[in-house]
């Protein structure tokens, strides 16, 4: 009897922790693709182009960071491609 206990509430964790992480990865990926839409986007509409600066490249590293960091890093890269950092 206390092993079927403990496998229920094993199972009851287990869902929960699964849930959990689906949960925050949903929320990952809408700011990831949010994040590639706005660079994307800034580069069709050649908005840097209005400050005097070319478009931002779409490479490896700004598709990992825009991935990564969403429309926070996409913002950063914005801002660092306009400071002529990156």
């Amino acid at each position: 009897m206390m092993e079927e206990i403990l496998a229920i509430l094993l199972a009851v964790a287990i869902a929960a922790t699964v849930y959990y992480f689906m949960k925050k990865t949903l929320t990952l990926v809408i700011n990831a693709v949010a994040g590639l839409a706005t660079l994307l986007l800034l580069n069709y509409f050649d908005v840097l182009a209005w400050f005097g600066a070319p478009d931002i490249q779409v490479n490896l590293v700004t598709i990992l960071i825009c991935a990564l960091g969403g429309l926070p890093g996409a913002l950063i890269l914005v801002l660092l491609h306009l400071a002529g950092i990156a």
